[in-house]
């Protein structure tokens, strides 16, 4: 493969210290490199230096004659006086940037519900990134090098991102430099990894999962200051051999020495005890959801929403941004009182959420890490472990020095996840977490889901990481045209909806009342489909939908009843052989009935989409 661009001897150097040191790495045609590293490492002074936009202090960057470069920034700015169009096409006459395929496909992929008149000014900032990224895609370049392109980008955008970025060249042509924390686009786009650490880059052939299998390889000969993270690492390889099927086909290499790897390592969490500690602490009563219909004075939002939240129930909401999804944590967590229906919760529940805002520091700002910590408890309950705030805040990354930093003086990241250790510290039963991955670096990913592995009470996450979702939670619920509807498919499934065409009349959070309720939204879904099925009137829609919901809450005490049943077989005396045969049989029988209503489920959803 020819060569495209590369480095030579590279030498950045910081006033405390050498950034990068001695680094040779160079990229040919059909490399797609993802780049990973503790914030703060070099990943982006790198990506600068291949786009020469930065300097080296020594050594220097070679690019092959003709070769054009796209580089997407984390920078983003809103010139003044110019629209959405102006930016992405320039002055190009409609009629020839509407009749180029790439531009037709970044613009439904990314600006599909931006006004392209619009005046950059007026965007948000989530918007803006859209812009700046469509800007880059429309063009025609040889090597693109994107940091952090998946900020502000919802579950579905990545996936279009990471499918374009497939589609966008032949397998031996372009070469894609990306950094980004979102290991699911990396596994799904990359086929190397750079690791940048300690001044150093280390290549790594294959994706996230691939690299992690290598690491955990490395770090097994490292020495004794690096157990901590690959004990960490190794957890996380486990997960990605037994739990996640799709991406454990990835790495091509030494499948029996990751095998061996793991052999003695237990599940990622503990199921049984977590489910036990959760019951003991909240009971089986948590929060029920009720018939209830939300929103804000006189808008709704979200409509006949019925939700079950057991004891040790890990859930995850995906949805479009503005469907509905912080109504629905408004109400779980009880800022936001139903419009209709009611919100049951157990008498010994605390919910306590950690925020995108991080308001939960806004009084702490001017106070020192270790100062702060040390006005909550003494001690915390990590799963079987009793461990102090300080060994918590070291989990989470914190160094001595870091604990001595004022709190307003942290990185985005360090703040998050500092949020995090304070939220848990008050000991509440029931967490709810909103985008909580914003600002983190893999390695501090990995730590923040190694904590809430050990969380034994009920979690609810919102996020646009993927690779979170399917790490951390056990269920997946999707927030669509003002419904809230269980996605036994999980990412995929909602996906799949989405591209049905499901969840493109959601109600925008909070605008003006929506005028279409269930039945007609349901009717205006059907008037684009095909005519191979008959259209139903409105009392069987509503019907459907009715059983619909009964369905699903069947399935949802199936599932507690499920786990439940897991939870005696492992406590039951095994020698008690007729006892245990007849827990068994009623498992199996729960588990054919689930498999029933799941085939009923999907019979119903098509006919009420």
């Amino acid at each position: 493969m020819a060569h495209l661009l590369g480095t030579q001897s590279l030498h950045v150097a910081l006033p405390d210290r050498v950034l990068l040191d001695d680094i040779t790495v160079g990229i040919d045609e059909g490399d797609r490199i993802g780049v990973v590293g503790r914030n703060g490492d070099g990943k982006s002074t790198l990506l600068r230096l291949l786009a020469r936009t930065q300097e080296p202090d020594e050594g220097r960057v070679t690019v092959r004659g003709g070769v054009r470069i796209g580089v997407l920034t984390q920078q983003d700015e809103a010139t003044a006086g110019t629209t959405v169009r102006e930016r992405v096409v320039g002055d190009r006459p409609e009629y020839e940037w509407a009749s180029d395929p790439r531009i037709r496909d970044v613009l439904a992929g990314l600006l599909m519900e931006i006004d392209l008149e619009t005046p950059l000014a007026d965007l948000s900032g989530g918007q803006l990134r859209r812009v700046h990224l469509a800007e880059l895609l429309v063009g025609d370049w040889d090597v693109l090098l994107l940091d952090e392109p998946t900020n502000h980008l919802d579950v579905e955008g990545i996936s279009w991102l990471a499918e374009h970025l497939r589609r966008r060249w032949g397998a031996k042509d372009g070469g894609l430099v990306v950094i980004t924390h979102d290991r699911w686009f990396l596994d799904a786009v990359c086929t190397r990894m750079w690791e940048v650490h300690d001044g150093v880059v280390d290549p790594f052939e294959g994706g996230y999962a691939a690299y992690v299998l290598q690491r955990v390889e490395r770090d097994r000969q490292a020495a004794a200051i690096e157990s901590k993270r690959q004990n960490l690492m190794r957890k996380e390889l486990a997960w990605l051999r037994r739990g996640a099927p799709a991406r454990t086909s990835k790495p091509k290499f030494r499948i029996d020495a990751a095998n061996e790897l793991i052999a003695g390592e237990p599940p990622v969490r503990d199921t049984v005890e977590l489910t036990q500690l959760a019951t003991s602490r909240l009971g089986r009563d948590v929060i029920d959801v009720l018939d209830v219909d939300a929103g804000y004075e006189d808008t709704t939002v979200l409509r006949d929403v019925t939700l079950h939240i057991g004891p040790a129930d890990r859930i995850g909401v995906l949805g479009p941004n503005g469907a509905g999804k912080s109504t629905l944590l408004a109400l779980i967590t009880g800022d936001l009182e139903p419009q209709a229906g009611r919100v049951k919760r157990g008498t010994t529940v605390t919910v306590r959420q950690v925020s995108q805002r991080l308001e939960g520091l806004q009084d702490h700002l001017r106070s020192r890490v270790s100062d702060v910590v040390g006005r909550y408890r003494s001690s915390f309950r990590a799963g079987k472990d009793e461990v102090t705030p300080g060994q918590l805040l070291e989990r989470l990354g914190f160094t001595t020095a870091h604990q001595k930093v004022l709190v307003g003086a942290l990185s985005g990241g360090q703040q998050r996840r500092l949020d995090l250790l304070l939220t848990l510290l008050e000991e509440p039963n029931v967490l709810v977490l909103d985008e909580p991955t914003n600002d983190m670096d893999t390695d501090m990913l990995a730590a923040m889901e190694d904590l809430l592995d050990t969380w034994p009470g009920p979690l609810i996450v919102v996020s646009h990481d993927r690779y979170l979702l399917e790490r951390v939670t056990d269920t997946q619920y999707a927030v669509l045209d003002g419904t809230v509807r269980h996605v036994p498919g999980g990412v995929e499934q909602y996906l799949a909806l989405r591209a049905e065409g499901a969840g493109t009349t959601a109600p925008a959070e909070p605008a003006t009342r929506s005028t279409a309720g269930p039945s007609s939204a349901a009717a205006g879904s059907d008037a684009d489909r095909t005519h191979s099925a008959p259209a139903l009137s409105g009392a069987e829609v509503h019907a459907a939908r009715k059983e619909l919901g009964a369905v699903e809450r069947r399935m949802a005490k199936l599932g507690t009843r499920t786990e439940s049943l897991h939870a005696t077989l492992a406590a039951h005396d095994q020698s008690d052989y007729q006892g245990l045969q007849s827990i068994t049989e009623e498992l199996r029988a729960v588990e054919r009935e689930v498999e029933e209503l799941e085939e009923r489920w999907l019979e119903l959803s098509e006919l009420v989409e």
